[in-house]
């Protein structure tokens, strides 16, 4: 369990991975595996969870509400929920975290010239919606955070106004959020001075705490964030992998490594536990079906990989001469044997557990029966294997609409690469399929299309291996797309069989798409399955 403390050098990290996060294109995730990531992101000692947008969806408001009840403890990080400046969000947010030991409701108003004329409101109106929006929100919630929406291209006279009108009506948090990543680290932290120091009430001493939600749509979010760290900020808005709206948000690990590497130049603490940062990293990657890419600072495969002769020669006299830190920092491990083929169930609970899982009943067995059939397969099985079995059974839901029975492929020089593949229907039919293709992957692709019918563009395809070996377990993410249309799924699957992993994942990605985007009917049994979209926009 993570203790947090707070005094003026601590800098308070807000995570809106479920929010900001799951909003990047094919980032959809389900009530259960948010709350999966919930607990995660409490582990890892985030001090405020924005657990959703509960007026954007029924599920949504079912999300937040389950996030407070269930992780939002006593001894556990504070839980907020979005609203637009409207009275109908506001009540929703309430309703979605009030049962959190410490809810917040950060509600927010574009006040930028071209916020404000998509609104058809002027400035006063603006101030207006504001002081009625923070005050509703203040009679139902002690901690009322404000956010002037496209604060990078505000003017800084505006933004005092917007700001100071949100501290007279109850807000204890004031975001200043980038919200099209415009701004420039210099020009960004003067912004940032002049607000602090001129806005009313809300100087230093105030007891206000000013924050920033920057946007990497130049690459600088990071770096604006920092910036604003040196000005008198002291609670950062972070996702993540920095996944989030186009180019992405600042980055947790980033933002939080910096200050722990660089302690002497920033005088900060954050109540993050560090070495927790890969395997939330992980999560969310797998979850969300979006691969980190390999030289992704601290949490890329390269981030602390050497290939260069002189570089490796250094590392290896010194480590500190060719890094800054130890992958042990973050949580990365050497740990290779877990445990072995002769390991018995309460073992396997046991070392789930020590990584963080609670797993039990249907699901430690399913997991306990993969475990044993890598084993056997595998001289060793690592931490790594067993959180990608873990992430893998969870990409696979017992309440998805199609599940894979069993595959076969034929493949190689001599003939058509051909597929079999078999699914069965929540309903419990089966179908059985075989199909050619230009490989074993594409075969089993159209096989699976054929089942499920639900047409869609293979947007990407990404493989690599949880651990080094020629009998690693393969992990596969995809993202796909309903035809004529702009919206994305994300698929996770992991298996020793490399084509199994790529079955898995593309099914989990259908999956997605048709929870999301509604069912039709499905033909009769022994049939391919016609499955219906209509578009939710």
């Amino acid at each position: 369990m993570v203790m947090r403390t707070y005094d003026e050098n601590t800098v308070i990290v807000f995570d809106t991975t479920l929010r900001d996060g799951e909003q990047s294109p094919g980032a959809t995730l389900s009530s259960a595996e948010k709350l999966e990531i919930a607990r995660q992101l409490s582990r890892l000692g985030v001090d405020v969870i924005e657990a959703g947008f509960p007026a954007a969806s029924p599920d949504d408001l079912k999300a937040v509400q389950r996030i407070a009840r269930e992780v939002g403890t006593p001894d556990g990080p504070t839980i907020a929920g979005l609203s637009r400046a409207l009275e109908g969000d506001i009540l929703a947010a309430w309703d979605g975290v009030r049962e959190a030991a410490k809810p917040r409701i950060h509600t927010f108003l574009g006040t930028s010239p071209s916020h404000l004329a998509m609104l058809r409101i002027d400035k006063d109106e603006g101030l207006q919606r504001i002081r009625e929006a923070v005050t509703l929100a203040k009679s139902l919630c002690v901690d009322v955070e404000f956010s002037p929406m496209d604060a990078g291209r505000t003017d800084t006279e505006y933004l005092i106004q917007a700001c100071a009108v949100a501290v007279e009506a109850g807000a204890t948090t004031l975001n200043i959020p980038d919200t099209v990543g415009y701004v420039m680290p210099t020009e960004w932290a003067e912004t940032l001075e002049m607000l602090i120091n001129e806005t009313p009430g809300a100087g230093p001493g105030s007891g206000v705490i000013w924050s920033v939600h920057c946007h990497n749509d130049l690459g600088l979010a990071t770096a604006n964030t920092l910036a604003g760290l040196k000005k008198g900020v002291r609670q950062v808005e972070v996702t993540i992998n920095g996944i989030g709206e186009r180019a992405g948000n600042t980055s947790l690990e980033e933002v939080v490594m910096s200050i722990q590497t660089r302690k002497a130049y920033y005088g900060l603490r954050t109540n993050i536990d560090s070495t927790q940062i890969m395997k939330t990293s992980r999560m969310v990657r797998n979850y969300m079906g979006m691969p980190v890419q390999a030289n992704k600072a601290i949490v890329g495969a390269n981030a602390f990989a050497h290939e260069s002769g002189i570089h490796q020669d250094g590392v290896l006299k010194n480590a500190e001469t060719f890094e800054i830190m130890m992958p042990e920092d973050v949580g990365l491990t050497q740990s290779k044997l877990v445990l072995g083929k002769l390991s018995g169930r309460h073992a396997l609970r046991v070392r789930l557990r020590e990584l963080g899982y609670e797993i039990d009943g249907e699901e430690l067995i399913e997991i306990f029966k993969r475990f044993k059939d890598l084993a056997d397969v595998k001289k060793t099985v690592t931490d790594a294997d067993l959180e990608a079995l873990v992430a893998d059974e969870a990409a696979q839901k017992p309440e998805d609409h199609f599940r894979l029975v069993d595959i076969q492929v034929a493949c190689g020089t001599m003939g058509l690469p051909t597929a079999t593949v078999k699914m069965i229907n929540q309903d419990g039919e089966e179908f059985i399929v075989a199909s050619v293709g230009t490989g074993p992957v594409d075969a089993s692709y159209r096989a699976i299309d054929e089942i499920i019918q639900a047409p869609s563009v293979l947007l990407e395809f990404n493989v690599h291996s949880v651990t080094e070996g020629i009998d690693a377990l393969g992990e596969v993410t995809v993202r796909i797309s309903p035809e004529n249309s702009n919206r994305t799924f994300g698929g996770y699957g992991a298996d020793s069989d490399i084509i199994v992993s790529s079955v898995k994942a593309y099914v989990a990605a259908l999956n997605r798409m048709i929870s999301s985007l509604g069912i039709g009917d499905v033909a009769p049994e022994g049939e391919a399955a016609t499955v219906g979209l209509t578009s939710t926009s």
